[in-house]
């Protein structure tokens, strides 16, 4: 059988009708921008998290920018951030002016370590962003414990995961999440959002995002029009009930590929960190020729992708700034050349886990 990587579509059949509602009651409104369901999706994703404060906004990438920005981070500054992750992590550094410092990985698990980040750290480091790759879950707690810097968690690919110490986006000093398509929460265009326990550094996000301005006269910031729209904002509103549901699913797909491939050392499973229940955003494996695995799964119409076989440092955007990395992360070049995410959605069956499996098994030996 064919098996795509991501499945978006199945899980939201069943809430068609209720999305359609959604839609009309915000054309009904004619209100479109920070209206009554953006408020209302905030007070509810809030909630979900066990956190106080959710503020929507345009999309992830933007959203780490502006939580830098809430926090002081500014030029001169630097902040860690690990080199293997989407470019999107590293990318909202620069806007506010400070400089990335790349931390290793585990390949493990895909996440930072403290041990990590201790070999970044530098005089000049406001911030760290820890990232819960995949839907694994950093060790946010650790690091503000050990280092007295404010954690970002770029919870981008980790709705519905949770750890030891509660919930990704209630656990540091801000979060940020993104609610693209894909997503294990997903809007139908862009989308993003910002978490915090802390009510002055949420009246800082909430200026920032609207042109650092709190009542449309004053302007105190050169801010960002930055904002989560009403109709983005009513679709996920139906959806958010549902989060608990498809990552129950998530993670129970991920110990189905732990049982099938369970006794092949060519192919190495992701590792959940201690105490962590990922919701598995994507299902990440390593092998030492992902590229001639990926080849082989393909032609069985089984689709999967590498996604991040050139670390954030060695980009050409990093090269040409200078910010190269600054000690070695051979745990970041372990995941970037081995890595391969095979198909994983709230929707993928026990048969079509066997079936990837079974043509993983057969590649593997």
């Amino acid at each position: 059988m064919a098996v795509p990587l991501f499945d978006p579509a199945s899980p939201l059949r069943p809430l068609r009708a209720e999305i359609d509602a959604a839609v009309t009651r915000v054309l009904d409104s004619e209100r479109f921008v920070l209206g009554r369901e953006v408020g209302a999706f905030e007070e509810e994703f809030a909630a979900h998290l066990g956190v106080q404060h959710a503020v929507g906004v345009a999309n992830g990438t933007e959203a780490i920018t502006i939580a830098l920005r809430a926090l002081g981070v500014g030029p001169g500054d630097e902040v860690v951030v690990p080199s293997f992750s989407f470019w999107a992590s590293a990318e909202a550094i620069p806007p506010v002016g400070a400089r990335p410092v790349f931390a290793d990985v585990d390949p493990a698990t895909y996440c930072v370590t403290v041990e990590s980040v201790r070999a970044a750290i530098t005089p000049r480091t406001k911030a760290i962003i820890a990232v819960h790759l995949f839907g694994n879950v950093a060790p946010v707690r650790e690091l503000e414990e050990e280092f007295g810097l404010p954690v970002v968690e770029d919870a981008a690919q980790s709705a519905g995961s949770s750890g030891p110490d509660g919930s990704p986006g209630a656990l540091g000093a801000i979060a940020t999440f993104s609610f693209y398509p894909s997503k294990n929460l997903g809007a139908f265009g862009d989308g993003g959002a910002i978490t915090t326990g802390d009510a002055a550094l949420a009246e800082r996000v909430r200026s920032l995002r609207f042109h650092g301005s709190r009542d449309k006269v004053s302007y105190q910031d050169v801010g960002y029009n930055s904002r989560l729209d009403e109709l983005q904002a009513a679709i996920l509103r139906v959806q958010l009930p549902h989060l608990d549901a498809w990552a129950a699913h998530r993670r129970a797909a991920g110990e189905w590929y732990a049982e099938e491939l369970a006794g092949h050392d060519a192919v190495v499973l992701p590792q959940a960190t201690p105490g962590a229940r990922p919701a598995w955003h994507l299902y990440v494996i390593r092998h030492a020729a992902p590229d001639a695995l990926a080849q082989h799964l393909q032609a069985h119409g089984i689709e999967c992708r590498g996604y991040y076989r050139r670390p954030i440092d060695a980009q050409p955007a990093i090269a040409a700034a200078g910010w190269g990395r600054t000690t070695d992360l051979p745990g970041t070049d372990v995941a970037a050349a081995e890595h391969l995410a095979i198909p994983m959605s709230a929707a993928i069956t026990r048969a079509q886990v066997a079936e990837v499996a079974a043509a993983v098994r057969a590649f593997a030996g």
